[in-house]
């Protein structure tokens, strides 16, 4: 007797987790750009734009990880050009803990969120 269950078949996201702990590290990772906001994260993991991701996010001290359903939108690989850090850039979803994961990243990044300084993607 089969017992297949097709729900089983898909694939799981992949888990990403990243613990930042400095304002300039937060600044230099976080991607204000996308629509509902973002993070660069380091990773030598092969990933593709499109794909589902579960991160893991710890933001400086606090020691409540914000788990939030995310999706890549860049991908820097091993090797770019001006030594760029490999990893990928995953945008938060459209869900309440997306956008808690952006306005909480915005309010620890106050005024310098509008900063010049280089970041990892741009």
């Amino acid at each position: 007797m089969d017992q297949t269950n097709d729900q089983n078949t898909a694939p799981r996201p992949s888990v990403l987790s990243l613990h930042i702990k400095e304002r300039s590290a937060l600044f230099a990772a976080y991607m204000p750009f996308l629509r509902y906001g973002g993070i660069f994260v380091p990773s030598t993991k092969e990933m593709k734009l499109g794909e589902e991701v579960f991160l893991l996010l710890t933001l400086m001290e606090d020691p409540q990880k914000i788990a939030v359903q995310s999706k890549i939108v860049w991908v820097t690989p091993a090797g770019a050009n001006g030594s760029r850090v490999q990893g990928v850039g995953v945008e938060f979803g459209d869900s309440e803990i997306g956008k808690q994961a952006k306005n909480t990243i915005e309010g620890l990044l106050g005024g310098i969120l509008n900063s010049s300084r280089p970041t990892h993607t741009m």
